[in-house]
């Protein structure tokens, strides 16, 4: 189970969303750069990147902060929001990013994601953002009639190297994961899952750790790390001991 630490990016600046709106965003720093590094210091192993101006926009909107980021650690990178066709996929990939994240293109074209995950294998993930469970694409703002599972299964045959799911309901505001959505999606897909949107602390680690979680990749984590909620050095040590214990794990 990995913990990714969330680098969401308005403006140039990190901030978080409450609910997706951007209306609603608190910065955090103004130097992307230096949390990226402030990350890599506490021993995170990757490290999670959204353009969200870039999801609204439909393309890259925050290149310049994103490009500080990747030149300032050494740690892998994943990137979402606002790739949307394969000439968007070369760019962050030749750049240095590990993996992309395809939300809105996973259901408005489907098969430029089935390409660019043959094109790139291991490096093209899908984003699935469900509000009541169904999905919700262009920055969170427009929610379609497909649910989060069919979405899901659709992809299965794809080759996509993981599913980011996240729970609009509770993203930045520290209620928890919604581990039972996150949990059925999971056990119904083959992909797998990354959870997001609502982790606040260490029980929510804990939980991510127990058996009916194995099948989980890993959790992102936002506004808790900024605020302090989340002691990200006892996250990261209770991991590193669940992998102890489990070195197949490893």
């Amino acid at each position: 189970m990995i913990l990714y630490p969330a680098i969401d990016l308005k403006q140039g600046q990190c901030v978080r969303l409450a609910q997706g709106d951007m209306a609603r965003a608190t910065v955090f720093n103004n130097d992307p750069g230096e949390q990226a590094r402030i990350f890599e210091a506490k021993g995170f192993e990757c490290v999670h990147i959204v353009d969200l101006d870039g999801a609204f926009a439909g393309h890259a909107r925050n290149s310049e902060a994103v490009e500080l980021i990747l030149s300032s650690i050494q740690i892998p990178a994943q990137l979402g929001g606002g790739i949307r066709d394969m000439n968007a996929v070369a760019y962050w990939l030749d750049r240095g990013v590990t993996r992309v994240i395809l939300g809105t293109a996973a259901v408005k074209n489907p098969s430029f994601v089935r390409e660019a995950a043959r094109h790139y294998p291991g490096r093209v993930a899908v984003g699935i953002d469900a509000r009541d469970g169904m999905v919700a694409v262009e920055g969170w703002a427009k929610t379609t009639t497909m649910s989060a599972l069919d979405l899901g299964k659709s992809f299965e045959d794809a080759g996509v190297a993981a599913i980011v799911y996240t729970d609009i309901a509770r993203d930045g505001l520290l209620q928890g994961l919604n581990m039972e959505a996150t949990l059925a999606l999971a056990e119904k897909v083959a992909i797998p899952v990354i959870a997001s949107g609502g982790l606040a602390s260490l029980d929510d680690v804990r939980r991510l750790l127990q058996p009916d979680c194995a099948n989980l990749a890993g959790a992102i984590a936002g506004r808790a790390l900024y605020d302090g909620r989340l002691d990200a050095a006892a996250a990261l040590q209770m991991i590193r001991a669940a992998r102890g214990a489990n070195p197949a794990d490893a």
